[in-house]
């Protein structure tokens, strides 16, 4: 029974990675701009080389060469994805929330380098730096993007050009690339930049624009991911109960042929 000791023990470890990834969605269903993850599984078959051979039968009573195809099964993650739809935007009337409406990301700088973001809840430093909740400055086309300190009026057009009393201070640069799923989350709702790969400008004022006054919700189903928790853990228990059955057998037989005869 060591096939369904293992077995249950594989879907155990890949059951529990789901439930964590489906409770940092719930952690971050408030959070602006958060995009949610999914897992995909599959069971991985092993396969025994008399599986593939079909020898040829003399007469119907012949006795085969080969054993029955045996197949075993482990469960594995397949793959992990992050669902970069649009969230829904929620207007705060904040003129320094500004929500990418379409694809692409902010450029920030981190003390640990450049990295990508779809936060929209933005703020300002104290001297003047345009920047996010966690204090990682918003790159424009000219680098760090600085609001002048007594400016009353600022506006944000829909192309990202950022107008303090009626004078540019600066441009956005929102990027995007052809592959957002190589992108790799570091938290804080940041993304890493792989290495080798192109930025390119997303801000065409038609498929992707900027929108002042508004947040981008986080694209998180709370109904969905609540069900899909339940769900897991009646799986986990499920899967606790064939390694908990297999053991009983295992003892069993060990039992049974220990004994003295």
């Amino acid at each position: 029974m060591q096939n369904a000791m293992y077995t249950g023990l594989f879907a155990s470890l890949t059951t529990e990675h789901r439930m964590a990834m489906i409770s940092n969605n719930l952690a971050n269903v408030n959070t602006a701009g958060y995009k949610s993850d999914a897992l995909a599984f599959k069971d991985t078959m092993i396969h025994f080389a008399h599986d593939f051979i079909r020898e040829p039968l003399e007469n119907l009573r012949s006795e085969p060469l080969f054993p029955e195809q045996c197949l075993r099964a482990r469960t594995r993650i397949a793959t992990k994805e992050t669902d970069f739809s649009q969230g829904s935007m929620q207007f705060t009337g904040n003129p320094l929330d500004i929500a990418i409406v379409g694809e692409g990301f902010y450029r920030v700088q981190a003390p640990q380098g450049e990295y990508l973001t779809r936060s929209s809840a933005l703020t300002k430093g104290p001297d003047g730096t345009l920047m996010t909740k966690q204090g990682y400055p918003i790159q424009g086309q000219g680098g760090n993007i600085v609001l002048p300190p007594n400016s009353n009026n600022l506006h944000v057009t829909a192309d990202g050009g950022i107008f303090a009393d009626g004078v540019q201070v600066g441009q956005l640069d929102v990027v995007t690339l052809e592959d957002p799923q190589l992108l790799k989350k570091v938290g804080n709702n940041l993304y890493a930049i792989p290495e080798d790969v192109a930025l390119q400008n997303a801000l065409d004022g038609e498929n992707t624009m900027v929108s002042q006054g508004y947040t981008e919700a986080a694209n998180v189903n709370a109904v969905y991911e609540m069900v899909n928790m339940i769900e897991v853990q009646r799986m986990f228990e499920a899967q606790q109960k064939v390694m908990s059955t297999a053991n009983d057998v295992d003892k069993q037989v060990i039992t049974t042929v220990g004994k003295a005869r």
